[in-house]
């Protein structure tokens, strides 16, 4: 950069870029370093790492503190097949937590540079209204973090608290032996849980590890909606620009010239950042749709099968089960869905200036700008299917469709 080119970025830059970037990424850190998977600086300490690697290792035992077990539970000791196929169902959820947790420790570096692309944003912001644009899209992405932590914790409540402490204590061996179920059978070759203080310490465990779980499943949705909402901003500032690119704006002094590759290179940092979201998202949304295809039909079934009247607490709880699953999986097809039209935005936008009113010359730059605003990378899961409020239609109905076969199978 020249001298003038400095000053310039000087005088632009935002003064309250370090409180906007921590507004917008508070819950984010808050579930992701709870699970040690937000990213670590380049220059972390030692100490950090250990610290970040017990943390993994302490996620990943609690995780498996749940798989094994009752994958050797319904292996041995489960003979009727709705006990077996309610079990298993609950245990895919674990399975896709594992997964999930996997693709954000591999994607750290992703990560990292996701949110140091976030904060040059925020850093380089170039006027008041950009920066109230930005802000409101980074309420909107809270807004659903919030609704998704709200569902799933939720859950947790119900599942872990709630059911358990509502059912009726075992008594066997004559009335010498008194305890509760716990959430998830625990097989007794391993070790038989029904006596004190193993039921206790077991129930505690496996109460930590679904908070695990759950909150695994609130950190994807809430990187998901972080990074779209974020990018739909940089979009709209985009369109803000293209408007007053003819005319310029008040008090400022930029040519068209330098309006004009501002807008540019805007663009392709944005193009960029979408693909780089892609790049880090496709995996956790290709579990997202699986998983919730799958749970969805699962949970719909428990809900009517163990709906009772008098004692609502299990219905209720698959109930709010279902309900979390339903609007995660949504949150992921909705933000897609929101980037997609975001981005065809921008080419309306482009076509609508005052385009004639440029040099001709000039005006060269406005069909590549809107040619590249229908080639942007979307949001997929997988690279197969693309996320977009279509895709949670065929979710949805995908799912009823299994619940109709299972329904059919079990009855």
């Amino acid at each position: 950069m020249t001298g003038t080119e400095l000053a310039a970025a000087e005088k632009f830059r935002n003064p309250s870029y370090k409180d906007d970037l921590s507004f917008n990424v508070r819950f984010n850190l808050w579930t992701l370093k709870t699970i040690g998977t937000w990213p670590r600086s380049l220059n972390h300490t030692f100490l950090e790492t250990i610290q970040h690697v017990t943390l993994n290792l302490l996620c990943y035992g609690l995780l498996a503190f749940i798989l094994i077990p009752c994958s050797m539970f319904i292996v041995l000791e489960i003979k009727d097949f709705y006990n077996q196929l309610k079990l298993g169902s609950a245990l895919s959820f674990f399975m896709m937590a594992v997964m999930k947790y996997c693709v954000f420790i591999a994607r750290e570096a992703d990560i990292r540079r996701c949110v140091k692309l976030m904060e040059n944003d925020w850093k380089n912001v170039r006027h008041e209204e950009d920066r109230e644009i930005m802000l409101k899209n980074a309420s909107f992405s809270r807004r659903l973090i919030v609704i998704c932590g709200a569902f799933m914790y939720g859950g947790v409540i119900f599942y872990y608290i709630a059911l358990p402490l509502t059912r009726a204590k075992i008594v066997e061996e004559g009335g010498n032996l008194t305890y509760r179920r716990l959430v998830y059978p625990f097989p007794k070759v391993l070790l038989d849980a029904r006596h004190s203080p193993i039921n206790e310490i077991f129930y505690t465990i496996q109460l930590l590890s679904g908070f695990v779980a759950h909150n695994i499943t609130v950190a994807a949705c809430g990187l998901a909606a972080l990074l779209a909402m974020h990018a739909c901003g940089q979009l709209q500032v985009l369109m803000s620009w293209l408007e007053k690119l003819v005319n310029g704006r008040q008090n400022d002094d930029d040519s068209l010239d330098q309006r004009l590759a501002n807008i540019v290179d805007q663009h392709v940092r944005i193009i960029n950042f979408i693909a780089l979201t892609e790049n880090l998202l496709h995996e956790i949304s290709l579990v997202e749709v699986v998983g919730c295809t799958l749970n969805i039909c699962f949970l719909g079934y428990y809900s009517m099968m163990e709906w009772d009247p008098k004692q609502p607490v299990s219905g209720v709880t698959y109930i709010i089960l279902l309900i979390s699953v339903t609007f995660n999986i949504f949150i992921f097809c909705y933000i897609g869905e929101l980037l997609a039209e975001q981005t065809i935005k921008v080419g309306e936008k482009s076509y609508m200036i005052d385009w004639h009113r440029i040099p001709w010359r000039k005006s060269f730059a406005i069909p590549l700008v809107i040619s590249m605003s229908r080639s942007t990378t979307k949001l997929t899961a997988g690279n197969i299917i693309e996320l977009s409020i279509s895709s949670f239609g065929d979710v949805i109905k995908s799912s009823v469709a299994y619940l109709n076969m299972l329904r059919t199978f079990t009855t």
